[in-house]
């Protein structure tokens, strides 16, 4: 039986780094996510609801891959809102990318509100068979 760890769900807001300020008046999340390892891969998936891939931008600055997804609240011109219980903000994250990673293949996908970044292992670090031989 494998163990699976579980975390409370909930949106957290980013804290701003000390001196720093954000150009856009709107709260800003830390996106959940799970990080999932197949034999030649790693794969993030985080959760940026109302984001597109227009509204997203993913650097990699040497070992940090910061995920940024920009969220504008709907407004209607037909009536007013009267009750929100969906707070409606940015998006960001930070990863430290190990250099088992393939920083050139580096690739990403939104469906659905839900980021999937691709992160595939550098040849060196698969595993492959050693073969014996007779000595």
């Amino acid at each position: 039986m494998t163990e699976t760890k579980t975390m409370d769900v909930h949106k957290e807001e980013v804290a701003t780094p000390e001196g720093a300020e954000r150009t856009r008046e709107c709260q800003c999340f830390v996106p959940r996510a799970d990080i999932y390892e197949q034999d030649d891969q790693l794969v993030i998936v985080a959760d940026i609801a109302g984001a597109d891939e227009g509204s997203i931008d993913i650097t990699l600055d040497k070992e940090i891959l910061t995920i940024n997804a920009h969220v504008s609240p709907e407004t209607f011109e037909d009536f007013a809102l009267s009750t929100a219980e969906y707070d409606v903000g940015d998006y960001q994250r930070s990863f430290r990318i190990s250099d088992e990673i393939d920083r050139q293949e580096i690739s990403a996908a939104v469906k659905h509100g839900v980021l999937r970044v691709y992160l595939p292992k550098a040849s060196e670090a698969l595993s492959h068979k050693i073969n014996v031989k007779a000595a």
